[in-house]
């Protein structure tokens, strides 16, 4: 039986992490893991819960107790809480907010890594974050960064339309104190400024290949 892998793909805000990890991980017929996504799910239940987010010993008490589950839904591994996944909810400004000051705290960061690496419970899967490639998943030999300029990435923002300083988004993950951002050892630095996301996903599954034929694995091969 084939050992269940993980394809770790970190970056900055808008550097394309979320639309690549889904396009690379329907390609290979591979689930996709969303950690800012578990991330957000906890600003959310704070905002529900009117926890203080700014409050850290307030936000780790409430992470100790909420009552959480994974499941595979559409491909994707999701955090549900109380059995209920809040796709929309995690989507606004409130939440978006809210998530820059969970994610800061240590305990939180420890109990979503070990969350995160329960995921691959479900079997081998496209994990997109932060953090992954250094922190959650430092083993796998699968790890990406993926970039592009400042302005590019604002511009991506504004059409999804989500105004965002994304120089203080960058110059607040990469000071943070837990798992800062930057490239993991070992990770291919991806620019796509002026890739299409199927160019990108071409270089990925190239490297990936490349890798696995240095340890004598049989290759990927795209499903669809």
């Amino acid at each position: 039986m084939t050992k269940p892998f993980v394809i770790a793909i970190d970056g900055p805000s808008a550097s394309g992490k979320g639309v690549t990890s889904r396009r690379l991980a329907q390609m290979l017929g591979l689930l996709t893991v969303d950690t800012g996504a578990m991330y957000r799910t906890l600003a959310w239940h704070c905002l529900r819960m009117k926890v203080d987010v700014t409050d850290d010993k307030k936000v780790a008490a409430l992470c100790r107790k909420w009552k959480t589950s994974l499941v595979v839904q559409d491909g994707q591994v999701r955090l549900l809480v109380d059995g209920y996944f809040p796709e929309k909810e995690i989507r606004t400004a409130e939440a978006s907010a809210a998530v820059a000051h969970v994610a800061q705290v240590r305990f939180v960061r420890d109990w979503m890594k070990a969350k995160q690496r329960e995921c691959i419970q479900f079997g081998s899967c496209v994990m997109e974050g932060r953090d992954i490639g250094s922190n959650v998943f430092p083993e796998t030999d699968y790890k990406f960064f993926l970039d592009a300029s400042p302005e590019v990435r604002k511009r991506r923002r504004e059409r999804d339309g989500v105004q965002e300083d994304v120089h203080a988004r960058d110059k607040r993950d990469s000071q943070r104190a837990h798992s800062p951002l930057m490239p993991s050892l070992g990770a291919l630095v991806i620019d796509n400024s002026h890739q299409v996301v199927q160019e990108t996903c071409d270089l990925m599954l190239e490297e990936i290949n490349a890798r696995r034929k240095a340890n004598r694995l049989v290759p990927l091969k795209p499903v669809a």
